[in-house]
């Protein structure tokens, strides 16, 4: 067995209203997520560490693309994931007035999901895995029913575990109006019928309490419970929103005869995607064979991360943070706006992992428009090329990337976008100090909201610790609001400092610099550091990161236009701390190929085989360091 879980049923896209307050009506823009309580919770249970797969259809256009990458970013296995060239995949529209009123459309005519058949289900799939959960809507419809079904039978004759979220929605069983979307209860003996037929099934069965008196046909909740308990031996948990959640082994006759966990009382702030949170944590206790106090605990602390955030999956934890917060417990009843806790809970959710950093940097601006010869509409051009030369040496490998800008790159920065290539694109307006950004970012900061999420924010901030106060005050304030722009917009940040051009550096200067920007609340998710001198220069900047945020994704190192034999050296000494992940290095490449070019020199593809020459040398020169540094480690 290779999975720990595979969930199956529903899968969309949510659209989520990003203001907050109003009608659905009134909303202006939306976030768009993963959605649907299967894809949620194999999401969930993958960040806490599960093995987890989905079964489901998904369109085969953007959105069912982007449910896709999803998940795998997730580290969910989507091998059960099929795509269906028919339909398009379900969306649902949602919004936050309150704690108590989230108004949600769901399209879902005719969709992907709901054209699952039995010839979607594949046992040697099923029986790689210790369990299934299934939510009831799939038993909503004879077709999906059916398919759901095989995979519990499956999953039984080979003694797997299996769950049952029962996921009411009377929308999606048709005895609720389209207008009726956030719609929890409404009394239907069809449907408790259906539910009851198949409740032998599972081992695990988990709802509301509006949800069991579906399932056991009265709104009298023991009752319920009790009608349930007739049908199946598994353990029934109730969910009793802030009076925490109940786990029944055996007998139901009274919330006493049950099993509680801890609570955390924290402000509401968005009820949808709670029960799925809940879910996660739940199913992370059963399947780790944990005590059911503990199982609840968990559930109850994603329950809360997911009704303090907004969204459903993106604000499920980590396990790190889960940890974090049962160790340290509440400080903020707003959990979005504890800051300690929203580091980590940004930190360890990032995707993709980037241990390898081998980054073409052509977003120079200033040094390609005093070239010889050089125009706009040549620089971007000449760019395009430096592209090619990159996606030539990286040939669709990971641990590559680029620095390009949009002032005069716009087309090559346009063209890497979904290559595969780290996309680094810089901010600052070129040589100020103090800092100034680029017009198109704009003096709030608005231009990030246009950006694709697969782009880095990087700045260089010309900053010594020898400044005046004036220069320092501003270059400060500047970096923090674009820090916290791009949390705001969902992008990664990088900040860039080079002291040795402004003023006399030592040992201590850059880890000073770094500390600094951590404590008025700057935390970068990479830093960019000029070659430092030797190694206790490294290793002060190094500790000083690690003091403040461990779950940084590195540090890379940038060239300042050196030669080749220049750059092995400090590659030499930088490759020694495991946080410099590599380097990224402009005019050492491009700017021989540059300088002929824009004179008409060269061709186009005498520019791209010299700049991918110069590129390869260096990452084979990192590549070695790295290589002779390990070797001599395990000696």
């Amino acid at each position: 067995m290779n999975l720990d879980l595979i969930t199956i049923g529903r899968s969309s896209v949510d659209l989520y209203g990003a203001q907050i307050g109003g009608r659905l009506e009134d909303m202006a823009s939306f976030e768009k997520y993963i959605g649907g309580s299967p894809t949620n919770i194999a999401a969930g249970t993958a960040r806490l560490g599960l093995k987890s797969a989905l079964i489901t259809r998904v369109g085969e256009e953007h959105m069912g693309r982007f449910i896709r990458e999803e998940l795998a970013a997730e580290g969910v296995d989507i091998r059960g994931v099929k795509n269906d060239p028919e339909r398009l995949t379900a969306l649902v529209l949602l919004g936050i007035r309150d704690e108590d009123q989230f108004p949600l459309i769901f399209y879902r005519e005719n969709c992907a999901d709901m054209a699952m058949s039995e010839d979607d289900i594949d046992p040697s799939f099923i029986a790689q895995s210790r369990s299934v959960c299934a939510t009831g809507t799939h038993l909503s419809n004879p077709k999906v029913e059916a398919a759901t079904l095989k995979a519990l039978n499956i999953a039984r004759e080979n003694g797997l575990r299996t769950a049952l979220d029962i996921d009411y929605r009377p929308n999606l069983w048709g005895v609720a109006g389209h207008g009726d979307g956030e719609s929890r209860f409404v009394e239907s003996a069809a449907v408790t019928k259906k539910l009851q037929t198949n409740l032998h099934l599972f081992d695990l069965i988990v709802g509301t309490e509006e949800e069991f008196h579906i399932a056991g046909g009265t709104t009298d909740t023991m009752r319920a419970l009790q009608a349930v308990r007739e049908k199946t031996d598994a353990v029934l948990v109730c969910k009793r929103g802030a009076l925490g959640a109940v786990a029944f082994e055996g007998d139901t006759s009274s919330w006493e005869d049950g099993i509680s966990g801890q609570g955390f009382p924290i402000e509401v702030f968005n009820v949808l995607g709670a029960g799925d949170g809940f879910m996660s944590g739940l199913l992370k206790g059963w399947l780790d064979d944990e005590s059911w106090e503990k199982a609840l605990t968990y559930a109850n602390a994603c329950g809360a991360f997911a009704v303090s955030r907004h969204g459903c999956t993106p604000a499920y934890p980590s396990w790190a943070e889960l940890q974090f917060f049962l160790k340290r417990g509440i400080k903020e009843k707003a959990l979005r706006h504890d800051k300690e806790l929203e580091q980590i809970h940004w930190s360890t959710n990032r995707r993709g992992k980037w241990d390898d950093m081998h980054v073409f940097a052509f977003d120079h601006r200033l040094q390609f428009e005093e070239m010889e010869g050089a125009t706009n509409e040549k620089i971007g051009k000449f760019k395009c090329l430096c592209l090619q030369a990159a996606q030539n040496v990286a040939d669709g490998r990971s641990g590559y990337g680029v620095l390009c800008d949009h002032r005069l790159g716009r087309e090559a920065l346009y063209k890497s976008t979904g290559s595969g290539l780290w996309i680094g694109r810089p901010v600052e307006l070129p040589g100020s100090r103090p800092l100034e950004l680029e017009a198109e970012i704009g003096l709030d900061h608005g231009g990030l909201n246009e950006w694709p999420l697969e782009q880095v924010v990087k700045c260089l901030c010309f900053y010594h610790p020898d400044d005046p106060s004036d220069i320092k005050v501003q270059q400060e304030a500047m970096v923090k609001r674009l820090f916290e722009a791009s949390r705001r917009n969902r992008l990664e940040f990088l900040l860039e400092i080079i002291p040795s051009k402004v003023g006399s550096v030592d040992d201590n200067t850059t880890a000073e610099i770094i500390e600094r920007f951590y404590e008025i609340g700057v935390y970068p998710d990479w830093w960019k550091l000029e070659p430092l001198k030797n190694e206790n220069a490294w290793s002060k900047a190094v500790k000083a990161i690690e003091a403040y945020d461990p779950y940084v994704r590195g540090i890379v190192v940038l060239g300042l236009g050196s030669s080749e034999s220049e750059l092995a050296k400090s590659f030499a000494v930088a490759v020694k701390e495991p946080m410099v992940k590599g380097f990224a290095v402009g005019r050492t490449i491009f700017e021989d190929a540059a300088r002929k070019w824009m004179l008409d020199q060269i061709t186009d593809e005498e520019a791209i085989e010299d700049m991918q020459r110069n590129y390869q040398k260096l990452c084979t020169i990192w590549d070695n360091a790295r290589e002779k540094n390990l070797c001599k480690q395990s000696a």
